[in-house]
C-alpha cells in the first residue's frame, strides 16, 4: 500500500504491463545492486502526501546518487548526511527569500504540510545518475501529475531547471499555478533560480487560494502558525 487514496487513483496504473515489467526491473537491480532510495523508501513522496492533501509539487529528475542521501523525497536527504549543493543553494534562496535559515536536510515536515515532493524517476544505482532512466519511472510519474492536474482544488507546481519545465504540457486546467526557474544546481543557480522568490510565491498563491501557506522552516523552531511568512 502506497497511501489510501493514491492507491484508489493509481490502481488501473498499476495494473498496465509497462509498472509490472518496471517493478520486476526495481526488484532485480535492489537485489543485484547498491540502489537509492532504501527499496521500502521508494513511494515515500506518495506516503507522506497523500493525493486529497497536495497543495504543492515540487518535481525532481532522480533520487540522489550518493550513499544514505536520498530516501524518497526530491532533494531532501536525511539528516547527518552531508548536505548536496543543490539543497544547499535552495536553502540559500529561502533565506534571502523569507529570512528563514534552516537546519535539518530532511524535508518531510514539507511533505507532512501538503508538499509533494516527487522525483518523476523514483530510484536509481549507487554513484550512477539517471541509471534508471526509460524504465517506465517517467510514464508512471506523469500520470501522478495528470491525476493532479485533473483535481479542481488547485495545486502549485514547481519547476525546476529544463527538465522539470518540459513537464508543463501536462498542467493544462488554469485553477493551478507553475512556479518556474532555472535549477538550484551550481551549474544553473546563478541564471536565475538565486533572486527567484519562490516560497514567497508559493504562499501567496496558497492565501490566494484560500488554503493555509506552508511553514518553510524547521518544525522544531515553528512558534505559531500565525507567524507564517506570506
Amino acid at each position: 500500500m502506497i497511501n489510501k487514496k493514491w492507491d484508489i487513483v493509481l490502481k488501473d496504473e498499476m495494473k498496465q504491463p509497462y509498472f509490472r515489467e518496471l517493478g520486476t526491473f526495481v526488484k532485480n537491480e535492489y537485489h543485484h545492486k547498491i540502489c537509492y532510495p532504501r527499496y521500502e523508501n521508494i513511494f515515500n513522496a506518495l506516503r507522506y502526501t497523500d493525493y486529497d492533501e497536495v497543495k504543492v509539487v515540487i518535481l525532481g529528475q532522480d533520487p540522489y546518487h550518493g550513499e544514505n542521501e536520498a530516501h524518497g523525497l526530491s532533494f531532501s536527504v536525511l539528516d547527518g548526511v552531508r548536505r548536496p549543493p543543490s539543497l544547499q543553494n535552495i536553502y540559500k534562496e529561502l533565506e534571502s527569500d523569507l529570512g528563514i535559515h534552516r537546519v535539518h536536510n530532511n524535508l518531510s515536515d514539507w511533505a507532512h504540510q501538503g508538499v509533494l515532493m516527487l522525483n518523476s524517476i523514483m530510484s536509481v544505482e549507487k554513484d550512477k545518475p539517471l541509471s534508471h532512466k526509460d524504465k517506465g519511472w517517467e510514464i508512471f510519474t506523469d500520470h501522478i501529475i495528470v491525476k493532479l492536474n485533473e483535481r479542481q482544488k488547485p495545486v502549485i507546481f514547481v519547476l525546476w531547471g529544463s527538465y522539470a519545465r518540459s513537464k508543463k504540457a501536462l498542467i493544462t486546467n488554469p485553477w493551478h499555478k507553475i512556479v518556474e526557474s532555472p535549477h538550484p544546481s551550481p551549474l544553473s543557480a546563478s541564471r536565475g533560480f538565486f533572486g527567484s522568490r519562490p516560497f514567497s510565491k508559493i504562499n501567496r498563491y496558497l492565501v490566494e487560494a484560500n488554503m493555509e501557506p506552508i511553514y518553510w522552516g524547521d518544525m522544531d523552531n515553528r512558534e505559531s502558525k500565525n507567524k507564517i511568512e506570506v
